[in-house]
């Protein structure tokens, strides 16, 4: 189990990223944009750092959604390898058996 304070921290991350996803992307649409002047894109790149750090989804960290681990995580089903082992052992996970040959 992972430290409750760094889950939380996570999850405010996540809130920050979704509340700023608008500002950010029409600042960005900004800076990439050919036809922006330079002062427009100097204008936005200030903005976008100004924007808090945590709001960047590049800060976000996967974790495990029972244990909060942060390695060993399986995208597609949001575990870790612990937690898949021991329900998929358990029978809850359906399609999936352990392996023997």
């Amino acid at each position: 189990m992972s430290k409750v304070s760094s889950i939380y921290r996570n999850k405010k991350r996540e809130k920050m990223a979704a509340k700023y996803a608008n500002r950010r992307a029409k600042l960005k649409a900004i800076v990439n944009d050919e036809n922006s002047t330079d002062e427009q894109i100097f204008e936005a790149t200030l903005k976008l750092a100004k924007l808090p750090r945590n709001s960047a989804p590049s800060r976000i960290r996967n974790r495990c959604e029972l244990t909060g681990r942060s390695h060993g995580f399986y995208r597609k089903l949001k575990l870790s390898r612990i937690q898949l082992r021991k329900l998929a052992n358990e029978g809850q996970i359906p399609g999936m058996v352990k392996s023997s040959w």
